[in-house]
């Protein structure tokens, strides 16, 4: 499935994987987010809900450019840097240009809506 993130009034374009917890995220889109910085490496924000991430791997090994799902808080990650191995996180998709990655680092709300 593509989407669309509007990050700072520019519109980025990203593709969601066939997972459980992808097709999850989209049944809640459209979504407009607060979002906050993380270690330097993603940003956060929190969905009306957790998604379903059952059948999801264990852990994942994150790349700028990724949208994630970190099952024990329930919230979504943007990453703009490489991120850790990390338990309980599941790759959502990716932005499909990765020179957009750098847009995520200041952001402080975020749109995300379905394309038809």
């Amino acid at each position: 499935m593509h989407i669309r993130l509007t990050i700072d009034g520019r519109r980025v374009e990203a593709t969601l994987n066939d997972s459980a917890a992808a097709r999850d995220l989209a049944t809640l889109l459209p979504l407009t987010l607060e979002t906050e910085d993380f270690h330097q490496t993603e940003r956060i924000a929190y969905p009306p809900r957790k998604l379903d991430t059952s059948g999801a791997p264990d852990a994942a090994t994150s790349k700028a450019g990724d949208l994630a799902s970190y099952a024990p808080w329930g919230n979504l990650a943007l990453f703009y840097r490489d991120g850790q191995h990390s338990p309980g996180l599941a790759i959502l998709g990716r932005l499909t240009n990765s020179g957009d990655t750098e847009r995520l680092a200041t952001t402080d709300r975020i749109t995300i809506e379905a394309l038809s």
